[in-house]
């Protein structure tokens, strides 16, 4: 999954501040004995994107990243940060722009963070991500002969996501809702965000109105003081709107009237909430949620499975896409209904509910206790009668399984962005299944983890990227490995 909430940093945009800093600049300049300095311009012929979507270039064969710069294009850059093995520049003109290179058809796009790829092609995009992938297959998994595959791209890469959080702030006396701009705290009002579903969109909208009309503050990170600090509204089937307020107070004033107005303004709206959250940090969500109207949940859809979400709860912000990620899981689990599936880090149980569909038995591993009863509750709506949800860390509730008999032939694993550490993956290795399907949000902490299975008797045989979030640097993957036989 991609980075949280689309703080992406932009380093490069940091100028010099002042002469105290260029000369502690020069003085790294002479102590790396590097080929470039601050505040120089340099022409920077760019190979490929680094992770966060910024080109990764060189100048005498040192590196250098440009933001907003494209693979295979040449760019004049200055230099605003140096590093013992890498200097950070500024885009100050395309000199050979690259044929994939488009203008962006989101007009705060060079402000907002919450895209990355806006300037290139759908298609371009489908070619970078996978490159990314592939480079980290070769560099850090060192696996040069591994198949992967075109990444799985989106019907529709605009308005795929279900569910937005957007802080909200004041900027010359009005409210404003919107993204955060690259590496700051400062908000870029996104009225008609074009990658969120145009319900999300309506909500912030209503309630940007509601909060000005009514007088209801801005919370200040600055101060902690203020009432609204977040807006987040979930779609999901057949148009069910949820929106929950977020405040730093208790209390909710003049609450009624936000009511009645939210009701009037979004007809869709079948559950309004607020979440509490007074302490002063960056998390999004408190842990205490009331019901101002409607229903505690709205019901979302990924294949023929129906899912409670509620205002905490995880789902994949793209319906569609999750649905083409979880059929190729499935594809790549090759069962028949004979065989014993171990899902580990199974969350929700989306993916298991997925495996169940064909497997003997699924085992649902996972250490949010809060998780796994959504799972069993997700279970039982669904009528999966084959599908068991344990909770626990991996490392000790499997080899509990082992003892008690159970050999899986399958074990599909979905951690989180660092990968697995190595005891997980030599738990697995130790039950000896045919394969692993091994469900990534990171390629490089997969590349890593698949050079380890390598070691455990594991080769991966292929990787299909899937294209999750359109528009952003990120790119999900999924891997089939496959046991080495002996002899």
């Amino acid at each position: 999954m991609p980075r949280k909430d689309f703080k992406n940093s932009k380093k490069n945009d940091r100028p010099v501040k002042s002469v105290k800093s260029a000369q502690k600049q020069q003085k790294q300049f002479k102590e790396f004995n590097v080929p470039v300095k601050a505040g120089a311009e340099y022409i920077v012929n760019i190979s490929s994107l680094g992770s966060s979507g910024e080109g990764v270039g060189r100048v005498s064969d040192f590196t250098v990243f440009v933001n907003g710069a494209l693979p295979g294009e040449e760019v004049k850059a200055k230099i605003t940060e140096v590093k013992k093995t890498y200097a950070i520049g500024k885009l100050m003109e395309v000199v050979k722009a690259s044929p994939e290179r488009i203008k962006p058809a989101c007009p705060i796009y060079a402000e907002c963070g919450g895209c990355q790829l806006q300037h290139i092609s759908y298609e371009g995009q489908m070619q970078v991500k996978r490159q990314q992938v592939k480079d980290a297959m070769e560099r850090i998994g060192h696996q040069k002969d591994l198949t992967v595959l075109p990444v799985l791209g989106a019907e529709n890469p605009w308005h795929y996501r279900n569910k937005v959080a957007f802080p909200v702030g004041k900027e010359k006396g009005k409210t404003i809702i919107g993204c955060f701009a690259q590496g700051t705290h400062k908000i870029i009002d996104a009225s008609n965000c074009l990658i969120q579903d145009e319900l999300n969109n309506d909500a912030i909208n209503a309630v940007k109105e509601i909060i000005d009309k009514l007088g209801i503050p801005a919370y200040n990170e600055d101060t902690h003081t203020g009432v609204m600090r977040h807006v987040v509204a979930r779609t999901g089937m057949k148009g069910q709107l949820m929106v929950v307020l977020v405040t730093a107070t208790q209390e909710l004033k003049r609450k009624k009237e936000i009511i009645k107005m939210l009701r009037s303004r979004l007809p869709q709206m079948v559950s309004l909430q607020q979440n509490i959250q007074t302490y002063r940090n960056n998390v999004i969500l408190g842990r205490e949620t009331k019901l101002l109207w409607g229903r505690p949940t709205i019901k979302a859809k990924l294949g023929k499975f129906a899912f409670n979400v509620s205002a905490r709860s995880f789902f994949q912000v793209n319906t569609r896409q999750a649905e083409v990620f979880y059929d190729t899981a499935l594809e790549y689990a090759q069962l028949t209904g004979k065989e014993t599936v171990i899902d580990a880090y199974c969350g929700t149980g989306t993916i298991s509910l997925y495996l169940a569909q064909k497997a003997r038995k699924v085992y649902g591993v996972e250490i949010v206790s809060p998780a796994i009863k959504d799972a069993e509750k997700n279970a039982r709506e669904n009528n999966v009668r084959n599908a068991e949800f344990i909770v626990g860390d991996c490392t000790k509730v499997m080899p509990r399984l082992y003892k008690q008999g159970v050999r899986p032939d399958v074990v599909v694993v979905d951690p989180p962005r660092a990968g697995c550490t190595e005891a997980v993956l030599q738990t697995f290795a130790s039950m000896q299944p045919k394969r692993i399907v091994y469900v990534s949000c990171n390629p490089a902490t997969l590349a890593r983890d698949i050079e380890i299975m390598a070691k455990l008797g594991y080769k991966a045989k292929k990787v299909q990227p899937v294209d999750m979030f359109s528009h952003s640097s990120h790119v999900e993957s999924v891997a089939l490995i496959n046991r080495v036989e002996k002899g």
